[in-house]
């Protein structure tokens, strides 16, 4: 332990030192902002909803206050483990050779973090565009299914490459290919080896540097290809190329150069995206849709057409019939609805797309390497439908071509079914992840429901950021884990607003018809979570006054614990409760323990309702009262149902 706290300090001495030379860059920047502030607030408190809004507005995760606390630290010293693993996956440093990387273990709160930050390496904490480059760089090998537009030769070799990611990646290429959208082929020159060519369009597609340049059968020699190198990098004006050849054998930072650039490549094409693909996106009316004819040697180098409709299947439908009927109208009042319907033009969006990066869809890579309509050649490009909505669609694309999917709160569940139809596993999951954070607050989100509580003279709505009805059958449909989770820790948390609801009763019949053979000895999954969160709502609210040991090891306040703290408190007498107005259980028990509970948190005080509308001293002992009628109520809600769990 001595031994390896030594090597740590020898360790970040020399970080220092590099960093201080400007040869590194500080991973973990000193950061005052206030946004940056509102960030380790947010990792002190649990909040996933706001961490998740200051991460999607850039603000930078991987900074440290003036004590070298970063968000990963504090989240991971305060104990919160769904936090934690936001943070790792949203690119927070976790790596275990640094100082802070051990920090967040060694500070963690409980082994259930410290094996979190454990599990994960390099490649998954502080990379999040590693799958991104990963697949720009099996771009230059890849065959099948063919996605290159270019083919550059070289005197004994040629190379399959795509213009789009030329033009955006070399300003050179941009004004070449610009002026000769249609060119097919380009010719190298013979004065430069073959080897330099190789080596730029590795830094191109986002390839490691070769470390020996020159293959021992070359016939070139190490000055003739880095001359080489030094022309091409000088015509394509890709100046950082020699910075990752100097890197050298130091891996830290070729590692931190090769990052340098992967960000660069992706503001790149980003630019490329926006001026491109949605700077050329067409709206047209839906019926026309098909008419559109886009030829392939367009200025964008776009090879095929994606099409999402405003009003998905209602439109067709709709438009169906309208075909059906062939603009005559029938029935009663068919005047009037024939006036209205061409009164309303449907509307479909048309995106020029590149087959390059669609294939990062397991469902585009299979479309265009069979014998589907869509892979094979046509005068025109293909127009390719999807069943989602533009807004969708456009999520979808820019997560393809950049890695980055906003998704905002009221477009997460649309967003989830069409990540899992195209099989983008990743996509899927941050649009869980958006739900889940996002979806846990009641701010300045679109609403899908209210309640309003029984009793409330005020007359206040609780206004609901989603539909959990929703989410559990999203996550129910496509088994997503995470939601699951979510939606009973919503239910539980919000139960008084659900419980005698019958799309709730209806839930709860659905989750235990889930078993195809079920036994009387099964249990209903979701209402033994909702369970679990019940309990760990109302143990947390005891937890926080100091009164957790009242609770027996299933989180309830037992009849045995009530009365022994009856029969310690002889100055709670029967006046004393009417005076106080502490009523509301059939359970004399109950009522002492309820009482006791006030009694020792603030003694006399106002008076507050339980859930059934009736007067107890304070929020505690309806805390306590409450947690008892909740599990009554479920109680009564298997009886109806005739179940046993």
């Amino acid at each position: 332990m001595v031994l390896r706290k030594h090597e740590l300090e020898a360790k970040l001495k020399d970080d220092i030192e590099l960093v201080r030379s400007g040869v590194l860059r500080d991973e973990n920047p000193l950061d005052l902002s206030e946004e940056f502030s509102e960030l380790l607030e947010a990792c002190r408190r649990g909040d996933l909803r706001r961490t998740q809004e200051l991460i999607s507005a850039g603000v930078n995760i991987n900074g440290k206050d003036r004590f070298d606390y970063t968000p990963l630290i504090v989240a991971s010293l305060c104990g919160h483990y769904e936090l934690v693993e936001l943070l790792i996956e949203s690119g927070a440093l976790a790596e275990r050779d640094t100082f802070q990387g051990e920090r967040c273990i060694y500070n963690a709160l409980n082994d259930k973090i410290r094996n979190l930050l454990l599990k994960y390496d390099y490649s998954k904490s502080t990379d999040p565009l590693q799958p991104w480059a990963a697949h720009i760089s099996a771009l230059l090998t890849r065959d099948t299914p063919k996605t290159s537009d270019i083919t550059l030769i070289a005197a004994s070799k040629s190379f399959e490459l795509h213009k789009f990611l030329l033009s955006a990646r070399s300003p050179y290429f941009q004004g070449k290919l610009t002026e000769a959208p249609e060119i097919e082929t380009w010719k190298l020159p013979q004065s430069i080896p073959i080897e330099s060519f190789q080596v730029v369009l590795r830094y191109i597609y986002l390839g490691d540097i070769p470390r020996e340049l020159v293959d021992a059968r070359s016939g070139s020699t190490d000055e003739e290809v880095l001359t080489g190198i030094d022309k091409i990098s000088k015509q394509l004006e890709i100046d950082k190329l020699w910075e990752a050849i100097l890197s050298g054998s130091d891996r830290r930072l070729a590692r931190q150069r090769h990052q340098d650039e992967v960000n660069r490549a992706q503001e790149q094409i980003q630019g490329f995206f926006q001026e491109k693909v949605l700077g050329h996106k067409m709206v047209v009316d839906t019926r026309k849709a098909h008419e559109v004819k886009w030829p392939h040697d367009n200025s964008i180098f776009a090879d095929c057409l994606l099409r999402a409709d405003e009003g998905g299947e209602e439109e067709d439908e709709n438009l169906d019939k309208q075909e059906e009927s062939n603009g005559i109208p029938i029935g009663p009042g068919a005047e009037s609805r024939k006036q209205n319907d061409t009164k309303k033009v449907w509307k479909s969006v048309l995106y020029p797309a590149h087959k390059a990066m669609l294939i990062r869809s397991p469902y585009f890579e299979t479309m265009f390497s069979s014998q589907f309509r869509e892979a094979q050649t046509s005068e025109h490009l293909h127009i390719i439908k999807i069943d989602c909505q533009p807004e969708i669609l456009e999520l979808i694309l820019t997560f393809l071509y950049t890695e980055r999917s906003e998704c905002p709160l009221e477009l997460g569940l649309d967003l989830l079914y069409a990540s899992d139809m195209l099989f983008l596993d990743k996509l899927k999951n941050k649009a869980a992840v958006a739900i889940s954070t996002l979806g846990s607050g009641n701010n300045n989100v679109l609403v899908d429901r209210t309640h309003t509580h029984e009793g409330d003279e005020t007359g206040e709505i609780e206004v609901e950021p989603i539909n959990v009805y929703d989410v559990i059958h999203a996550a129910w449909d496509l088994r997503v884990q995470r939601l699951e989770e979510f939606a009973a820790r919503y239910l539980a948390y919000r139960l008084e607003d659900y419980i005698d609801e019958e799309e709730f009763t209806e839930l709860i019949h659905e989750s235990a018809s889930r078993l195809k053979t079920r036994e009387e000895t099964d249990t209903i999954e979701l209402l033994d979570d909702i369970r679990y969160y019940l309990s760990e709502r109302f143990r947390l609210r005891f937890e926080d006054a100091g009164l957790d040991e009242m609770m027996d090891e299933n989180g309830e306040i037992s009849a045995e614990t009530a009365e022994v703290l009856a029969a310690q408190t002889n100055d709670i007498t029967a006046e004393d409760k009417d005076a106080k107005g502490i009523v509301g259980a059939e359970n004399p028990d109950t009522i002492s323990a309820n009482a006791v509970i006030a009694e020792a948190l603030t003694g006399p005080a106002g008076v507050v309702r339980t859930l059934d509308g009736e007067l107890v001293e304070d929020e505690f002992a309806s805390d306590a009262i409450n947690y008892q009628l909740l599990l009554q109520k479920i109680d009564i809600m298997l009886e109806k149902l005739k179940l046993d769990a």
